[in-house]
């Protein structure tokens, strides 16, 4: 199954309907722009689009867009602590877009370091990629860009107090305690965050 949120609502995508409010079968490309009409105008919480191969309707789906990469860190310090940013408002896991010819895990590991300011960090594993949609303006156009982040996880062996890099729009840093993340980040904060967090801390 693959997942996508657009305007924090989410598409899925999978062989078969599922238990959402609204299931729709894969016609090709216009399937897809019921989809994004419904998920972008309507109240319309989730959809999910269904077929034979979920694969190949992923491929056709990404490719009406053009796809920004990007990495980033869930990192987990002595005392058990995940690692998050504030910015515009939100809580946040360290991310941001690849650098030409960089490969995924020391995009992660530079984001978290510049981000964050940390730099005794020790990557572990690679944890899922999260998919997003947004709009951009070119030419007097709006493009739909989705955005792949590709999560991984790491340990701070060191002692340095996190310092936000305020450039980037991060206000604070702060190490959080996983039985607080429910109440103090779940309330604001990404759908994705919550989706990779999950999956991280097994809930």
């Amino acid at each position: 199954m693959y997942k996508v949120f657009i305007n924090e609502k989410k598409l899925s995508i999978n062989n078969s309907p599922t238990t959402v409010e609204k299931n729709i079968r894969f016609e090709g490309f216009t399937t897809f722009e019921i989809a994004f009409d419904l998920l972008e105008n309507t109240s319309t919480p989730e959809i999910n689009i269904y077929g034979e191969d979920a694969q190949e309707i992923w491929k056709e789906f990404s490719s009406m867009m053009k796809v920004i990469e990007a990495a980033g860190g869930i990192v987990i310090n002595k005392e058990e602590k995940i690692l998050f940013i504030y910015r515009l408002g939100k809580w946040d896991l360290p991310k941001g877009k690849l650098e030409p010819n960089e490969k995924l895990d020391e995009a992660a590991l530079r984001e978290v370091e510049e981000e964050t300011g940390l730099k005794e960090l020790v990557l572990e594993n690679f944890v899922n990629t999260t998919f997003h949609i947004y709009k951009e303006k070119k030419d007097g156009k709006e493009l739909r860009i989705l955005k792949a982040t590709h999560w991984f996880r790491m340990k701070y062996i060191g002692n340095e107090t996190p310092k936000p890099q305020v450039e980037e729009g991060i206000t604070k840093v702060d190490w959080i305690a996983v039985n607080h993340i429910k109440d103090e980040v779940f309330p604001n904060t990404f759908n994705n965050i919550k989706l990779i967090l999950k999956e991280v801390l097994e809930w």
